[in-house]
């Protein structure tokens, strides 16, 4: 799964971005930090919507996405 072209700018300020690649399937791993502990996606239709402290975002899920979540600062996207 390839990480969408907004998400790969946003290891600029501070997150980190990871693909992770599992014989059943991928997962892209966006760690935004301690600093966005409060972070929150909404996913409507095939867009998500990030929300952190301070800014906001919106990215197309790739097309294989089947799970989109967010724990303690680390949003994930699974197929």
């Amino acid at each position: 799964m390839k990480v969408p072209k907004s998400l790969q700018n946003v290891d600029d300020g501070g997150a980190v971005v990871r693909t992770l690649e599992y014989e059943d399937g991928s997962v892209i791993a966006v760690d935004f930090g301690t600093s966005a502990a409060d972070i929150a996606v909404d996913v409507v239709g095939s867009i998500a919507i990030i929300v952190t402290d301070d800014e906001q975002f919106e990215f197309e899920l790739p097309p294989e996405a089947s799970d989109v979540s967010v724990h303690n600062g680390v949003l994930t996207i699974e197929d």
